[in-house]
């Protein structure tokens, strides 16, 4: 077969998935069309939840591995959309659906290229994956499926970059902020209201700058992006409530950061979600980034997050397709970008030395 005809294979199956529903948490018949492929292929394989994987028959353990991961579910869809978002529709070289660019077509390129490496001479091991509940960051996506594979020593990420390597993505930590006062009579002028409370640590945190910024990610920032306070015009509001978006990149871990705020805050109580979603990134120099660069890519540095955040190893982002379509209506994919990605990631991985 050539990359024409795995292509084909690549947006028959996107097809499919398109058409079935897999929103986060749903991804059940999307796990299962997968499975049918999988089998259909002759590709045995082992499933974690709706999380799936694949190793190599020549597996042996003293060599590295390499890791293809993309995402199966998808957001729900948005009210603007102009067609159905679960009928993939093909119109010339665009096909529309959701899902189609994230990241449907990430996934099925990277599973076509691990088809083809399978018949080729590789001095490491090869892994496909795909991962459930990319979307909302669940303990139930790669998480889960982490513990059930083997040693990894470097990742492709599937998610749509234009097919140009992030070689570094951004950090999440949410944190909700609560202050406290005592309620009274507005028109009295009792009471303590927390509100104000909360001013002047809301201030500090608009105006704070972290001192290091990255060559690829730009400052750490934080946000307030919501906040819930009062039930009514002539009560004084005795409690506030508003959540903390921090995007972090490599030069400051969740943890110190939520420390930092602690000492810093100190009108208000802090309390993170969680600290894994850290900053992520991978060496200029590292073998698989040169190959990059020997065909012409430019690597740069991604705001947003993805399953890259929970990988104890080197990883990257590249993909078919654009970031600015993602979770957009009409959302779509070129069969054009499939096809490039199945030679581009057939050029990096074909004759890769680690």
């Amino acid at each position: 077969m050539d990359i024409k005809a795995y292509t084909n294979d690549a947006v028959e199956l996107l097809k499919e998935l398109i058409a079935i529903p897999s929103v986060s948490r749903d991804e059940t018949k999307a796990a299962d069309c997968l499975s049918e492929y999988l089998n259909k292929w002759n590709l045995p394989h082992g499933r974690e939840g709706n999380n799936l994987w694949i190793g190599c028959q020549d597996w042996a353990d003293n060599r590295p591995t390499v890791m293809l991961n993309a995402h199966i579910d998808t957001v729900k869809p948005v009210s603007s959309w102009t067609r159905d978002p679960f009928t993939p529709t093909q119109e010339g070289d665009i096909l529309y659906g959701l899902g189609a660019n994230d990241c449907g077509g990430g996934l099925v390129s990277l599973l076509q290229v691990y088809r083809m490496m399978l018949h080729r001479p590789r001095n490491y091991n090869i892994l496909w994956v795909a991962s459930a509940e990319e979307e909302i960051s669940g303990a139930n996506g790669f998480s889960r499926v982490l513990p059930h594979l083997p040693k990894v020593d470097v990742a492709i990420v599937g998610e749509p970059t234009g097919m140009q390597p992030a070689i570094a993505e951004k950090g999440l930590m949410v944190i909700d902020g609560y202050a406290y006062g005592k309620s009274g009579h507005a028109a009295r002028n009792e009471g303590i209201n927390a509100i104000y409370e909360a001013l002047d640590d809301l201030v500090w945190l608009r105006d704070y700058k972290f001192r290091k910024e990255s060559p690829l990610l730009g400052p750490t920032k934080m946000t307030v992006t919501v906040v819930k306070s009062g039930t009514q015009h002539n009560v004084v509001p005795d409690t506030l409530h508003f959540i903390i978006d921090v995007r972090t990149n490599e030069f400051y871990q969740n943890e110190f950061l939520f420390e930092f705020l602690c000492k810093k805050m100190t009108k208000c109580e802090l309390h993170a979600r969680s600290f894994r979603l850290h900053s992520s990134s991978i060496p200029q120099d590292h073998p698989i980034i040169r190959r990059c660069l020997e065909r012409g890519m430019t690597p740069f540095g991604s705001p947003t997050l993805s399953d890259q955040a929970l990988m104890p190893f080197p990883s990257f982002k590249l993909g078919p397709g654009e970031s600015s379509r993602s979770h957009s209506a009409d959302e779509f994919i070129k069969i054009s970008e499939i096809e490039q990605a199945i030679s581009t990631y057939l050029y990096l991985l074909d004759g890769l030395n680690l």
